[in-house]
């Protein structure tokens, strides 16, 4: 198993303390200043501010250069607030601290296409800065090769639960995978992403139709407001509270998660998406 680098525990452990709009707003504002910190360190960062439904926040946009630029973009995602009352370790501190190992490792070693990397804000009020983002991307035109949202990264379970009992028969009763939820344009790459990250982390896909509006359960993340705007995109997750018990609890914390499993979630998505 791959091992988590220093730098990205301490990114973790700096990012899971409570952080909500509304019951935590100090707390929100240090990582906010983490995460802006983290990515500027590496090059510009765009601020992309919003307000909606009185509700005003802003994603952070860090974009970097492939080997071939004029490929069209790969945007990259993770929401860095938390829930109500809770650490939100798994949820979402994992993914941010993903986010910005990729950004460091994508900065000294270009991806093949440019890769926009976002930190999302408010995606607990309803993913409002995905939502405010895909709508501005959708006017402007802007083209993406594939949205891919990071939610949940790093913890494992003897019980695996889903959305449809039958599912069990075909992705089993452990929950010690990293799943791979796309629509129907982005489901084309499944196979190609799932055999990349699989060479790293046991790695399930999971094709969904109409945006996955049969199966809310998958929409609950920042990847379903780019599919309501018609892009191709998926989300990497351990599939939330499906397997974790901790979800929007306090007691999700560190010392709940799978580091091993987490490192190895990393290895597969720079592997898998640097050469998208």
């Amino acid at each position: 198993m791959a091992a988590l680098t220093p730098t990205s525990l301490k990114d973790l452990k700096a990012i899971a303390i409570p952080r909500h709009a509304r019951w935590d707003p100090l707390g929100l504002m240090t990582v906010r200043s983490h995460v802006r910190e983290s990515l500027a360190s590496i090059g510009p960062v765009e601020e992309h501010r919003f307000i909606t439904n009185s509700e005003d926040g802003v994603n952070f946009i860090l974009k970097l250069p492939g080997r071939q630029p004029t490929l069209k973009p790969l945007l990259v995602g993770a929401h860095y607030d938390g829930p109500l009352h809770s650490i939100g370790a798994d949820d979402n501190a994992s993914a941010v601290a993903a986010l910005l190992e990729l950004a460091r490792r994508w900065s000294s070693n270009p991806p093949r296409r440019p890769v926009w990397l976002v930190a999302f804000d408010l995606e607990e009020w309803g993913m409002l800065g995905s939502a405010a983002l895909a709508e501005k991307l959708s006017t402007d035109q802007q083209p993406l090769k594939l949205m891919v949202s990071l939610e949940m990264l790093a913890f494992t379970s003897d019980k695996q639960d889903y959305p449809h009992p039958a599912m069990r028969h075909i992705y089993g009763d452990r929950g010690d995978f990293i799943a791979l939820v796309a629509n129907a344009g982005a489901g084309l790459m499944l196979p190609r992403l799932t055999h990349a990250m699989g060479q790293h982390v046991t790695t399930k896909p999971l094709p969904v139709l109409r945006a996955g509006h049969d199966v809310p359960a998958v929409r609950r993340s920042d990847h379903s407001p780019f599919w309501d705007h018609g892009y191709d995109a998926l989300m990497v997750t351990d599939t939330s509270f499906m397997r974790n018990p901790h979800y929007h609890q306090m007691s999700d914390t560190v010392e709940t998660l799978d580091l091993e499993f987490f490192a190895s979630v990393i290895e597969g998505l720079d592997a898998a998406l640097s050469e998208l």
